[in-house]
């Protein structure tokens, strides 16, 4: 595949900008040196930000079958040239990123600077010339423009079909919604039970990948919108992303997802016409209950967005307070590249993946210098520096960015959720409880509320309520890694090891490149005294987190163990944990790369299997220095059983606000 020749003209990625038609690489416009075939790669890349291009897609479009090189070698040194023309890093990168034998992700945000179709009608439409959307193609003029339409219009649309969802239990609507100009009813609504429903994700029949990440976001949109008027339970986006493209049944999800309902749907662009469908399906009967088609030209779709938001209000009064109706009737605008760049940074943060940080921060930094009022992409941005797994917490700013969410849109209950757990893990319980709770008044299917919620309960040892909790959590989002993560961590608080371990290693299933599973099952297995197991996942742990000098770590320890017994192997596991732990305090002071595997509650867990009182102490003090102390599960950590009554302990409770 050669660069684009048509499409667009210039890309902005970073500092640096990409003309893609003259082939040529400059940074504050100045030439960068760059060979063909690293550019071809980057042209490639830039066609798909954000997603994984494999190895082997760019040896299909790159290197002809016909070509005799060794691929291997000449793509490793590509990239190297490429990385080197961008100034990037591969173990810390800026740009691309490399999964190890798999492939690349262009993690920088994107921004077409002058889309060549337009470059004459620049002036009659100056909303053209900075698309948030990856270049394309042999892209029809115009088209650019009539993008953005869609993406702003994607509400429109969704609520549009909420009118026909919501329907179904409202007494006599099914007469009305025949009525709705446009739509084309292709089977009569029939009256069904329905308390919880699924949205699939909705088919792109465009055949043009650019369009699969249209038809994902209108998914994700429709899910929130029924989550916050539909009396429903709603599952949530991380579980029924899992089903795209599958070829399951329908009744078979609907038992593994534990709904009634399921809604079916296609979405495809031709030309200027837009075309959704929509059917909503008894699930376990598989008994088709309605199905509507929309076609609409792209230039009706923002009139029709403000139309049936008014009308849905209207039709579901009766099961809406008047307050729900008056959200709904008026949320803002949003700046259609704010909104499209607010999906790519929740799109990444979802995959809680270490070397798409950079671009989770910089696609919602993107989202704010588009639309500077933008209430969910401060929340965004909260939740990046509160609850990434990969990033050094910033809890002052998280909830700074969550206050002004909240100030922003009062009624958006990402930006309450945010200001919860920014609150929770500040200390500040009482404030993040009431925020975390408005969340759920606002939005009861917003899994991650409750999920947060359930993590308040577990930091306070309040293990029973936080299970309950993690319960409602799992009914909304059961295939959600941090719900299931947690629940394992609270079976083990409970001492059930053999549950913990058996959530854990479902939690594990669910997202194999992370450690944070493993990290637990380690535990237990430790507290068990099963060594050989404790380490098998301790070397699981090194290997997902990059870190192979721990491998030597686990040799010792196993030296230990056959010399010393179990005292042994547990003494030696502190002590590396210890060494391990001072070595990245100190790369951090010099400003040198760390692993930060072991913070100094993980020294602590290890010295409480050798109830070892000062040790234990020592550390616990030390992670309240690093801004961690007990975490969301030391006070309930069997390790520190022991210390219970020890008045240090006690002490450190009371200083934490964690007494009764």
């Amino acid at each position: 595949m050669q660069v684009p020749a048509t499409g667009s003209g210039r890309v902005r990625v970073g500092e640096f900008e990409v003309d893609l038609r003259g082939g040529e690489l400059r940074r504050n416009g100045e030439k960068i040196k760059l060979q063909e075939r690293p550019f071809q790669i980057l042209a490639v890349l830039l066609q798909r930000p954000g997603e994984v291009v494999t190895r082997e897609e760019l040896r299909q479009k790159l290197w002809p079958a016909d070509t005799f090189v060794d691929f291997e070698h000449s793509v490793n040194t590509a990239v190297k040239k490429l990385r080197e023309a961008l100034g990037d890093n591969a173990e810390n990168p800026r740009f691309i990123v490399t999964l190890p034998r798999h492939g690349y992700r262009l993690i920088a945000p994107v921004e077409i600077v002058v889309p060549v179709e337009v470059v004459e009608e620049k002036s009659a439409r100056p909303e053209a010339e900075a698309q948030f959307v990856p270049p394309e193609q042999d892209r029809p003029p115009g088209t650019l423009l009539r993008k953005h339409w869609l993406v702003a219009a994607m509400v429109g649309a969704i609520v549009t079909l909420l009118a026909m969802l919501i329907g179904l239990k409202v007494t006599g609507l099914r007469n009305r919604l025949v009525g709705y100009a446009g739509a084309n009813s292709h089977a009569p609504v029939q009256e069904a039970h329905i308390e919880s429903i699924a949205v699939l994700p909705l088919e792109n029949l465009s055949h043009d990948p650019e369009q699969e990440y249209f038809a994902d976001g209108l998914t994700d949109a429709l899910i929130t919108a029924l989550g916050q008027v539909a009396p429903l339970r709603v599952i949530s986006r991380t579980s029924v992303m899992q089903y795209k493209g599958a070829k399951k049944r329908l009744p078979q999800i609907a038992q593994e997802l534990d709904v009634d309902s399921v809604v079916e749907g296609t979405v495809q662009r031709s030309g200027n016409q837009v075309r959704i469908t929509a059917q909503l399906v008894e699930a376990r009967t598989d008994r088709h209950l309605w199905a509507e088609t929309y076609v609409r030209d792209s230039g009706e779709l923002i009139q029709l967005e403000e139309e049936t938001a008014l009308a849905i209000a209207h039709e579901v009064s009766g099961r809406l307070t008047t307050d729900k109706e008056t959200r709904l009737a008026s949320k803002r605008a949003v700046n259609p590249r704010a909104y499209d760049a607010y999906l790519h940074g929740r799109y990444l943060w979802n995959e809680r993946m270490r070397e798409t940080d950079a671009g989770v921060r910089a696609y919602f930094e993107q989202a704010l210098r588009e639309d500077p009022g933008f209430a969910l992409a401060y929340s965004g941005l909260a939740d990046y520096y509160a609850v990434s797994w990969w990033v050094k917490q910033d809890l002052p700013l998280a909830e700074n960015y969550a206050r002004k969410a909240v100030a922003l849109e009062p009624d958006l209950a990402e930006g309450h959720a945010s200001l919860g757990i920014a609150c929770t893990y500040e200390g500040k319980f009482a404030e993040g409880e009431k925020e975390l709770q408005r969340a759920i008044d606002l939005n009861p299917n917003y899994a991650m509320a409750h999920h947060w919620s359930s993590l308040l309960l577990l930091t306070h040892g309040r293990l029973t309520e936080a299970l309950a909790e993690n319960d409602r959590a799992r009914q909304l989002d059961p295939f959600s890694l941090p719900i299931n993560f947690l629940r394992g961590v609270m079976l083990l608080g409970l001492h059930e090891y053999d549950r913990a371990a058996k959530q854990l290693e479902m939690a594990a299933g669910m997202s194999p490149q992370s450690p944070g599973p493993h990290e637990q099952l380690a535990r237990i297995y430790w507290i068990e005294g099963r060594v050989s197991d404790a380490l098998a996942e301790e070397r699981k742990v090194a290997a997902l987190a990059q870190v192979p000098a721990l491998f030597h770590n686990h040799k010792e320890i196993a030296i230990a163990y056959a010399k010393s017994g179990l005292p042994g192997a547990q003494l030696k596991a502190a002590q590396l944990k210890e060494v391990d732990y001072e070595a990245n305090r100190q790369a951090q002071e010099s400003g040198a790369p760390s692993d930060d595997l072991y913070s100094a509650l993980f020294v602590a867990f290890q010295y409480g299997l050798l109830k070892d009182r000062e040790k234990v102490m020592h550390w616990l003090n030390q992670s309240c220095h690093d801004q961690v102390c007990l975490g969301s599960y030391g006070k309930s950590a069997p390790e520190f059983d022991f210390l219970q009554s020890d008045p240090r302990f006690q002490d450190l409770l009371r200083r934490m606000n964690l007494l009764p």
